[in-house]
C-alpha cells in the first residue's frame, strides 16, 4: 500500500511539473497613445517574440491610442514608418489587435477606418481587466 501512495505522490508530481512546463505565457499590451507609445510598443512586442515565441499576445487599444490601426496610419515623428506593415508582420505572428467601441462612439470613427488586422472589443478597459484577472495575463504598458 504504501508503495502504490509514493508512486501515486509521484505520478502527481511529474503531471505538475510537465504542466507547468507547457503552460504559455500570456501578456497583454496597454496602448492609450499612439503618438508616445505605438512604435515603441510594436518594437517590444516584436523584441518579445525573438526572445519567446509561444508568448500569447493581445494589444489592446483604447482613447488616443487607436490611432496606429487606423487605414494609412504612420508614425508622426518618422513618416517612414508605416504601422499596417508592423502590425500585419506580428499579426502573423499570431497577435491579437483589439479596439475599443466606446473610444469608436465617443470620437465618432467607424470599423471601416481601421485596418483589417484589428479587432473590436466592447471596452478597452474592461478588456484589459478581464485578460489579467480571469485570464490571468501580465500586463505592459510601453
Amino acid at each position: 500500500m504504501r508503495r502504490l501512495i509514493h508512486s501515486f505522490l509521484a505520478l502527481i508530481g511529474s503531471l505538475l511539473i510537465c504542466g507547468a512546463a507547457l503552460a504559455q505565457d500570456k501578456v497583454v499590451y496597454h496602448i492609450d497613445n499612439a503618438e508616445a507609445q505605438a512604435t515603441k510598443g510594436l518594437r517590444n512586442i516584436r523584441n518579445h517574440l525573438d526572445v519567446a515565441p509561444e508568448t500569447k499576445i493581445i494589444v489592446v487599444t483604447h482613447a488616443d491610442g487607436v490611432d496606429f490601426l487606423m487605414d494609412g496610419a504612420k508614425d508622426k515623428k518618422n513618416p517612414s514608418i508605416d504601422y499596417a506593415s508592423l502590425v500585419s508582420a506580428l499579426k502573423a505572428r499570431g497577435v491579437r489587435f483589439e479596439v475599443c467601441e466606446i473610444t469608436l462612439r465617443n470620437r465618432n470613427l467607424k470599423k471601416d477606418q481601421f485596418s483589417m488586422d484589428a479587432e473590436f472589443t466592447p471596452s478597452g478597459v474592461v478588456r484589459i481587466g478581464q485578460l489579467q484577472t480571469r485570464e490571468q495575463f501580465g500586463y505592459i504598458k510601453p
